[in-house]
């Protein structure tokens, strides 16, 4: 009796012993789908925003399909596919057909060349530079704009009396035109493991075999959550003060501003550096001060001329900083504004550079300034031309930063390699905006075009041949100075929405202008209330090499043979073949169980 307790018992542990093996087999075998990673990749979200209420850019963050790769067959089901697009090999075209017939897809992927990330050995001289940053521009604004009708821009061109109706047309007509997309849009920068994937792909979709559920191949998956739209994003603007010399009977000096909008946007707003626009104007704006704070020390060499430093933003959307930080002056202040210089990609030039103003050419202190630039400029071996563009006070858009200082009558011109003034949300600091296009040597000529410029006529020096930052000098431009704040700006996305009262680069910003100008101070505002943005702009990919239906089926079946045979031996070998028997027989009814 012993005995055969003791061998019950031990049967008991064996077929405990089993299902716990086969409990854990069955988790392995569930898992093999999502078990093998292949790589984990950092990419950055299409952005999201509304503009009057109407939606624009990716509309989702979360991803969870089996990846394909272009080109694909006419009329093929991609509803749970996300296509994998190199740009350096887009199709524009099939693109914007594809985007605009509104065909269900499960998501995008377009892979960026790694070389725009950094500045090459060959500079922007490249034969295929000019293709690419072609490519990249008209992609973005495929992705980011609404195409509205022609009609729509000669509303722009004659103008509306009234601003409220101007406003509700802009409106209606985003409601009917805008499209979005239904689906996660995704950018990522080209490496061996993503590209090893992405030939991969091609060879399945090569052999008449995409990836599906059933086929197998690669899936990604991007685990988010969805967006959220921003809560109150505020613009921060950042003023700093260099005071003239007050002399005798003098009851308020003159004053000159040279300001520039450091915030940028794009397609990706975790990819939106803005190297040239703006960064280069800002890193002008921080030297300038830099030179004038070092003549500005000393009584002997100060000027008797206010320097008023402005770092605004907002300047994607209409320069709205802009406007709030002019209405945030006093009257006197604001009266005792000379002029103003706003400082636009500047980095990015080769012997030709535009003043654009509002004011005809042929007005006293617009054709002071132009003079006052042309002459430093010919002594530089360049090129200062100048563009009029009248402004329409009804109009919203605001083209240009001067514009915002013309509104409120006061004489202001914009610096800028620009010809053209762009579009709503154009040239804002895209995806090729980076520093591999910004050439330092154009920042430092449009440093000392700008200050020699105000230097000499500050102090009287017009028609001299004097060079007040002349190279080699105490008071040249620094290039490390010049190289290190390109560097850091270069890496560090600065969309307003996205960024925090007390954001690092704010700080960092504020901090440099108080090294070199007194009084600094921030002013807080919030962004215009027709623009709305949502979050999740950066996340990580996870790629995942799967198995098909088939196999899976195969192994577990080969899996549930082996463990059947394990168990049947198991217990032929500890109890008999007997009770493996009465196993699978069926147990006696209670009626048999009491005759």
């Amino acid at each position: 009796m012993a005995g055969r307790w003791r061998g019950g018992g031990g049967g008991g542990e064996v077929v405990g012993s089993i299902y716990s093996v086969l409990a854990l087999v069955l988790i392995l075998v569930a898992c093999v789908e999502l078990g093998d990673a292949a790589t984990a990749v950092d990419v950055y979200r299409l952005i999201q925003y509304d503009l009057s209420g109407a939606p624009y850019g990716s509309r989702l963050a979360g991803l969870n399909h089996h990846a394909g790769a272009a080109p694909f067959a006419p009329g093929a089901d991609l509803s749970r596919t996300v296509v994998i697009l190199p740009v350096r090999e887009l199709n524009l075209t099939f693109l914007q057909e594809y985007i605009t017939s509104k065909q269900p897809l499960g998501g995008l992927l377009f892979l960026l060349p790694q070389d725009i990330r950094h500045k090459s050995a060959g500079g922007n001289k490249s034969r295929n530079v000019g293709l690419l940053r072609s490519i990249l521009s008209e992609l973005e604004q495929l992705l980011i704009h609404v195409n509205l009708p022609s009609r729509y821009f000669k509303f722009l061109k004659i103008g509306i009396a009234c601003e409220m109706i101007y406003l509700c047309l802009l409106i209606a007509l985003n409601n009917h035109f805008c499209w979005y997309l239904q689906y996660p849009v995704y950018f990522a920068y080209e490496d061996d493991k993503i590209n090893a994937v992405l030939a991969d792909v091609r060879r399945g979709d090569a052999t008449g075999q995409p990836a599906t559920a059933t086929t197998g191949g690669y899936k990604l998956v991007v685990s988010t959550p969805e967006p959220r739209k921003a809560s109150s994003p505020t613009i921060t603007n950042i003023q700093g003060w260099l005071p003239g010399l007050v002399g005798d009977g003098t009851t308020q000096l003159p004053t000159i501003a040279v300001v520039a909008s450091y915030d940028t946007f794009g397609a990706a707003p975790a990819l939106s550096v803005g190297s040239d626009s703006n960064g280069s104007g800002v890193v002008a704006l921080l030297e300038i001060a830099r030179l004038f704070s070092r003549l500005y020390s000393s009584p002997k060499t100060r000027g008797r001329y206010n320097l008023l430093f402005g770092l605004t933003s907002g300047g994607p959307y209409n320069y709205n900083g802009t406007m709030k930080w002019l209405r945030s002056f006093d009257q006197r202040l604001r009266e005792s504004i000379e002029y103003a210089v706003c400082l636009n990609s500047v980095g990015s030039w080769n012997n030709e550079l535009w003043l654009h103003v509002s004011k005809p050419p042929e007005n006293v202190y617009i054709k002071q300034v132009y003079e006052s630039f042309s002459e430093v400029a010919n002594e530089l071996g360049v090129t200062v031309g100048i563009k009029h563009k009248k402004i329409n006070i009804s109009n919203p858009r605001v083209a240009w930063e001067h514009e915002q200082f013309s509104r409120v009558r006061v004489t202001a011109v914009t610096l800028s390699e620009l010809s053209v003034a762009p579009e709503l949300l154009q040239s804002t600091g895209g995806l090729y905006d980076t520093r591999h296009i910004v050439d330092e040597t154009a920042i430092h000529r449009s440093i000392k075009l700008v200050a020699e410029s105000l230097a000499r006529h500050i102090y009287g020096c017009e028609g001299k041949n004097i060079q007040i930052f002349a190279d080699n000098s105490s008071l040249a431009v620094n290039p490390s100075y010049v190289k290190s704040w390109l560097d850091l700006l270069s890496r560090t996305p600065r969309v307003a929405p996205f960024l925090s009262k007390n954001d690092p680069i704010i700080s960092a910003l504020k901090k440099e202008l108080s090294d070199h100008t007194d009084e600094v101070h921030l002013q807080h505002e919030s962004i215009d209330g027709m623009f709305s943005f949502y979050d999740s702009t950066q996340a990580t990919l996870n790629i995942y090499q799967v198995a098909s239906v088939t196999f899976d089926l195969l192994l577990l079946l080969a899996l549930g043979s082996y463990l059947i045979l394990l168990f049947s031996f198991l217990v032929i070998t500890t109890r008999g073949l007997d009770d493996l028997i009465n196993m699978f027989r069926r147990p006696p009814s209670r009626k048999a169980k009491a005759a």
